[in-house]
C-alpha cells in the first residue's frame, strides 16, 4: 500500500528538523542514549564487558526499520522491539539495565523537542533581522495608520514593521527563557523512585546521582526533574507549543497587515516569473505566502488546544492516554513553525512597497488624519476639549457620510470647520496646523531606531541568523 505522506514535513519542513523527528532519527538518538547509559554503568562498577560498547557503536546506524516492525508485531511493544533489534545486531544484551521504557522514550522525546527549540530560535532571529532591515529601509515613509481598520493618524511603514518586530522579540524572549530552564525527566524508573537503578548499584545513592548527571550531560539541558513519575508533566508540553505560538503570532500579525495593505494596493510580496494568482482571473496575484503564514498559525493553535486537553489529566505516576495526541503534535507543531518562519523570511526578503499608492491614500484621508492636531489647536485657543471634540466629530461624520453616499467628491472638512466658527480657528490657522500634522509622525522614527538596537543584541548572540536559509521551495 502506498504510504501517505506527512504534508507538513514533505512540503514545508527543513531537512534538519526532519532528521530530528524521522523514525530513523529518533531510533538513532535512542541508541546513543542507551550506549551512554551503558558506558556510565560500566564505569560505575556494573559488570558489562568492555567490548560491548564497541559492538553497539559499530552497528548504531544500521537501523533496519522492517526488522523492528516485524518484531513489534510479535511483542506488541515498540521499545522492546527496538531493544531486541539493537541487541541482536551487536551480539550483546547489556542495554537498558535498571531502566524502564519511559527512561528511554521520555528523555529522547524531550531531546527532540529541546533541539527543535534551538532550531526555531535561530529561524526566528533570522526573521527578526529581516524585519529590522525592512523597518530601516522604510523608516521615513509616511503612511496612513489604522485602528479598527479605519484611518487614524500618520505613522511610517518602518514603524509598522517595528511594531510586529517588537512582538517577535517578546516571543523570542519567552522561547529563549524556556530553552535556558528546560528540565529533563532523567532516569526515574517505573514510578519515579529510581528503585531499579538503586538495586543495580547495590544501594549506592551516589552512583544513582552520578548516572543522572551523566545522562543530563548527554542531553545538554540545565537540570533534571527530581520528583517526576513515569512521565514528565504534560503541562511542560503545553508550555512548549504555547511558546511556538508566541513566535508565530507576530509573524501572523505581520502577514495579516500585508494582506490588508495589499487590498489597498500599498504593498506586495513579490511575483515570481510565471506565477499564477488565479486560474479564472488573469489579473490577480494573491498574497498566497502571507495567507500560508496565517494558516500555519492556525495549525499551531490547534495543537495547543490538543495539549491543553492533556494538561492536568495525568493519572497518578503516569499513563499512556496522551500518546496519540503527542505523536500528532510532536513533530507537526515544529514542522508548522518551521514552515511559517521560512515563509515569513521569504516574504520579508521579497516585500514590495508602492509609495505612489501610499501617497494617494494619505491625500484621501488627509483631513481626517489631522483632526487630533486641530483638536489640540482649538484647546490651546481656549475652546473646551469636549466642545471641540463634539464640533469636529459632527462635521467629520457628515463629511464621511457625504463622501460615501456620493453627495460630494471632495473632502471639505476644513472648510466646514472654518464656517462653523465654534473652534475659533481661521482658515490660515487650520492650514498651518494641518501642514504640520501631515508631516508629523510623532516618535515613529526613533521607535524604529530603538527597535534596530534591540535586534542588534540578538544578532550579536546569533550571528548565524544573517546566513539563514531554507531549502524548501517557497
Amino acid at each position: 500500500m502506498e504510504a501517505i505522506p506527512n504534508i507538513l514535513a514533505e512540503r514545508y519542513a527543513s531537512s534538519s528538523l526532519k532528521s530530528i523527528w524521522s523514525p530513523r532519527g529518533k531510533i538513532l538518538l535512542e541508541r546513543r542514549l542507551w550506549i551512554e547509559v551503558m558506558k556510565a554503568q560500566r564505569e560505575l562498577g556494573v559488570a558489562i564487558p568492555g567490548e560491548a560498547a564497541d559492538a553497539f557503536e559499530s552497528v548504531i546506524e544500521a537501523i533496519d526499520l522492517d526488522d523492528i516492525r516485524a518484531r513489534e508485531k510479535v511483542t506488541r511493544h515498540d521499545v522492546k522491539a527496538r531493544l531486541e533489534a539493537f541487541c541482536a545486531q551487536a551480539g550483546f544484551e547489556t542495554l537498558h539495565l535498571g531502566m524502564t521504557s519511559r527512561d528511554l522514550t521520555e528523555n529522547v522525546e524531550q531531546l527532540q523537542i529541546y533541539r527543535s527549540l534551538h532550531h526555531v530560535r535561530g529561524a526566528a532571529v533570522a526573521n527578526l533581522c529581516a524585519l529590522r532591515g525592512n523597518a530601516d529601509r522604510w523608516r521615513d515613509l509616511v503612511i496612513t495608520a489604522r485602528t479598527h481598520n479605519a484611518a487614524a493618524q500618520t505613522t511610517t511603514m518602518g514603524r509598522r514593521l517595528a511594531m510586529h518586530g517588537e512582538e517577535l522579540i517578546l516571543g523570542l524572549e519567552r522561547l529563549d527563557d524556556l530553552i535556558r530552564r528546560y528540565p529533563f525527566r532523567g532516569l526515574k524508573g517505573a514510578v519515579g523512585t529510581q528503585t531499579d537503578l538503586l538495586n543495580l548499584f547495590d544501594g549506592d545513592t551516589s552512583k544513582v546521582a552520578e548516572m543522572e548527571r551523566r545522562v543530563l550531560a548527554f542531553l545538554g539541558g540545565a537540570r533534571v526533574l527530581e520528583a517526576a513519575g513515569q512521565v514528565y508533566p504534560r503541562s511542560l508540553d503545553l508550555e512548549v507549543v504555547g511558546v511556538l505560538l508566541g513566535v508565530a503570532a507576530p509573524m501572523a500579525n505581520f502577514a495579516r497587515s500585508m494582506r490588508l495593505m495589499a487590498g489597498f494596493e500599498l504593498v506586495g510580496e513579490g511575483v515570481a516569473k510565471g506565477q499564477v494568482g488565479s486560474s479564472a482571473m488573469p489579473h490577480k496575484i494573491n498574497l498566497s505566502k502571507c495567507e500560508r503564514i496565517d494558516s500555519f498559525q492556525n495549525v499551531i493553535r490547534g495543537h495547543l488546544a490538543m495539549l491543553a486537553g492533556l494538561s492536568g489529566e495525568q493519572w497518578f505516576e503516569g499513563d499512556v492516554a496522551c500518546s496519540v495526541v503527542r505523536r500528532v503534535v510532536f513533530p507537526d507543531a515544529f514542522f508548522a513553525i518551521d514552515g511559517l518562519l521560512a515563509t515569513g523570511h521569504h516574504v520579508l526578503g521579497h516585500m514590495v512597497v508602492y509609495p505612489a499608492m501610499i501617497s494617494r491614500e494619505n491625500r484621501r484621508f488627509q483631513p481626517f488624519l489631522s483632526t487630533t492636531a486641530i483638536l489640540m489647536a482649538a484647546v490651546k485657543a481656549g475652546v473646551g476639549r469636549e466642545t471641540a471634540h463634539s464640533v469636529i466629530r459632527e462635521h467629520a461624520t457628515a463629511v464621511s457620510e457625504d463622501l460615501r453616499s456620493g453627495r460630494t467628491e471632495e473632502n471639505d472638512l476644513f472648510d466646514r470647520l472654518v464656517v462653523d466658527g465654534r473652534l475659533g480657528l481661521s482658515a490660515a490657522a487650520i492650514a498651518e496646523v494641518v501642514a504640520g500634522a501631515l508631516v508629523s509622525t510623532g516618535l515613529a522614527r526613533s521607535h524604529v531606531d530603538t527597535f534596530g538596537r534591540l535586534v542588534g543584541e540578538w544578532e550579536k548572540r546569533f550571528p548565524e541568523a544573517v546566513r539563514y536559509g531554507h531549502e524548501i521551495e517557497i
